[in-house]
């Protein structure tokens, strides 16, 4: 029994160790796709789930206090976002109607804020200049994706106010 214990308890520290050198193989994976995709539809779909594996990376980042490297993973998405989204703006006409990729890109970014948000909490001040950067660059894509999404709100600011991208 002694034996069997010890062995499940080694299997599951190799696990463990090896778990980030998985999840780096598996975003470098997604990133060559995204990257590789031409369509800018298909391109926004893979956009969440690139982003949730970026943020597996950085967790552990942050948890061993390798804020820079975690910084640059967080630019990385923030700039990923930003292509997927130009890519949208350059094909598709009318995103009211045709919304597909928007609402995917939305629903990435909105989610990366509320992790990038959750990160800052933990972080000193001194500590947050980069991740508040990649948070402002969030929400003005963010604020983009909406007006595209729903141009005729009342309450939407006059397009001369749109922030460029």
């Amino acid at each position: 029994m002694f034996f069997l214990t010890r062995i499940a308890g080694l299997a599951l520290l190799a696990t463990l160790l090896n778990g980030p050198v998985i999840t780096q193989d598996h975003t470098a994976e997604i990133r060559a796709r995204f990257s590789k995709e031409t369509d800018p539809v298909r391109k926004a779909k893979i956009l969440p789930q690139l982003s949730d594996s970026e943020f597996h990376q950085i967790q552990p980042l942050l948890a061993a206090g390798n804020l820079t490297e975690a910084a640059a993973i967080a630019n990385q998405l923030a700039d990923e976002a930003e292509s997927a989204v130009k890519g949208l703006d350059a094909k598709v006409r009318d995103p009211e109607k045709h919304a597909e990729g928007y609402r995917q890109a939305e629903i990435s970014v909105r989610n990366s804020q509320r992790r990038i948000k959750d990160i800052l909490v933990g972080l000193s001040t001194d500590d947050q200049k980069s991740f508040l950067d990649v948070k402002r660059r969030l929400d003005d894509l963010e604020q983009h994706l909406i007006r595209e999404l729903f141009p005729h709100r009342p309450d939407a600011p006059p397009p001369s106010a749109e922030p460029k991208i």
